[in-house]
């Protein structure tokens, strides 16, 4: 069993969410989920705590992957910045404790998690809520992340045993 860290980057709210993956397509199970909330100070005070509490996330649950949305080009370069800034931070945090990392667009985590690439934010939540048997919504973000975290178990599924990914602990990446 796998435990996979899926996390929704934000320079002001970032999501995280943790499954267990069962393996052999028996599913994923929830293990915990949260909102890292960097308040409103400068950009960089923002991005060392966006690293600081995913560093946090990954030591105390233990996940040896993780799954990071792509950043999408948005209509304000300046949002899009910050958003790939607070990724940066994001990922050097799971690099720092020997995850692997992959990279997933917003339509391919909806895809995995809906059926549809279209789906919208509350869709999403719902699937999240029905495939990890969750009795409440979690916040936006975090359900968001546990997309994330569900889309790369389900990715690494359907390519490992093909010989088509690679995951190593320690420095090592999923290659794809």
């Amino acid at each position: 069993m796998t435990l996979i860290l899926g996390i929704d980057p934000g320079s002001r709210i970032t999501g995280y969410g943790v499954v267990r993956d069962r393996g052999q397509g028996r599913g994923c199970e929830y293990v915990a989920s949260g909102c890292i909330r960097t308040g409103s100070g400068e950009l960089p005070e923002r991005l060392q705590v966006v690293f600081r509490s995913v560093r946090e996330v990954i030591r105390g649950h233990g996940p040896v992957t993780m799954g990071i949305e792509r950043v999408f080009m948005a209509r304000n370069a300046d949002s899009a910045l910050k958003l790939g800034q607070a990724r940066g931070a994001a990922i050097v945090a799971a690099v720092e404790e020997g995850l692997e990392v992959a990279e997933y667009t917003a339509t391919q985590v909806k895809q995995a998690v809906t059926g549809t690439g279209g789906a919208s934010k509350e869709q999403v939540q719902l699937m999240v809520m029905h495939l990890l048997g969750l009795t409440q919504k979690p916040q936006i973000d975090a359900s968001d992340a546990l997309a994330i975290a569900l889309c790369h178990a389900h990715t690494r599924s359907s390519l490992i045993p093909h010989g088509l990914g690679t995951a190593r602990r320690r420095g090592g990446r999923l290659r794809l």
